[in-house]
């Protein structure tokens, strides 16, 4: 955390341009530059780099971001409902791609090079060569057709987010497509790790005593293959469901959701430097917690690793 906030600090900082200069002129125009001085000083960067960055770090473990240059507005405001969104949608989409890659996988690992195996590695083969983007852009379409030939008039998923718990049916009908664009891209990658995975714990000597021990095949997969191969898929899942949380700024544009992903470009080209360094401690926190997490259950399904 200590390291990231170092480096967003000082990427912003080296990075062309002014907050000042953008917000009074736009990017054009002439602006006095005592006018220009008062508004630094107002924000602090009038202050040396050492003070502002002991001040951001000293904000940042008080949980007070600060309100953002741009708007003015509590940074805690302005992320709170883009929050709540990314992360509907990345677990959504986490579970979409859990569901899409555990079973298949372990299937395709089982019926090896049986007409099955081969129907499964090109559903993820596709899946990885399919960006996330454009298979949103072919969902639109296709909710598009098929809606005007049954219904007579076309329709869309709405724009407007309200929460699960206000209105499930309005909030799934909004967060559902975007959910299963990213989980089918991001289930490919663990499809085809659990594959692999399995197939080389298959090969073990304690699955080749299990077997002549007499034991059943399902008790074999479920009990001692899955559990040891499914160490490295709970590793990309993990990564990728941190990733989810700011790193979808495409297909948010894609499906007009108000998400992190567009904060994130949007204090970027607006020079907010306390609501650009905000939402990358966000993100880092999320990674963090996400890979202590997935280090608890490394601890879980392996019963050879233990945490002492």
């Amino acid at each position: 955390l200590l390291g990231a906030a170092l480096l967003v600090f000082l990427l912003l900082r080296l990075v062309p341009g002014d907050v000042c200069v953008l917000r009074m002129t736009g990017g054009a125009g002439y602006v006095d530059p005592k006018a220009i001085a008062l508004c630094r000083s107002e924000l602090g960067l009038d202050r040396s780099y050492v003070v502002q960055f002991l001040t951001f770090i000293w904000d940042f473990v008080r949980f007070d971001f600060g309100k953002s240059m741009w708007t003015g507005r509590p940074i805690t405001e302005e992320v709170g409902l883009r929050f709540e969104l990314s992360l509907q949608i990345a677990i959504m989409a986490t579970i979409t791609a859990i569901m899409l890659a555990i079973p298949p996988g372990t299937i395709s690992a089982v019926k090896q090079n049986t007409w099955i195996d081969y129907v499964v590695r090109g559903f993820s083969i596709a899946g990885i060569a399919m960006p996330s983007f454009w298979l949103g852009i072919l969902i639109i379409l296709g909710l598009l057709i098929t809606t005007k030939s049954v219904f007579g008039s076309p329709w869309m998923p709405p724009i407007k987010y309200v929460p699960i718990w206000v209105d499930p049916l309005y909030n799934l009908s909004m967060t559902i497509f975007p959910a299963l664009a990213t989980g089918y891209r991001y289930s490919a990658v663990a499809t085809r790790m659990t594959r692999s995975a399995l197939l080389e714990v298959l090969r073990e000597d304690y699955v080749r005593t299990a077997r002549a021990k007499g034991l059943v095949q399902k008790l074999i997969i479920r009990r001692h293959a899955l559990r040891n191969a499914l160490l490295p898929v709970v590793t990309i899942i993990g990564i990728e469901f941190a990733f989810l949380m700011g790193g979808l700024v495409v297909t948010e544009q894609v499906f007009n959701l108000n998400g992190l992903g567009k904060l994130f470009v949007a204090s970027v080209s607006n020079h907010d430097y306390t609501m650009t360094q905000a939402l990358v401690m966000l993100v880092v926190t999320v990674f963090v917690v996400t890979n202590f997490v997935v280090d608890i259950i490394y601890a879980w399904l392996g019963p050879r690793i233990r945490y002492k």
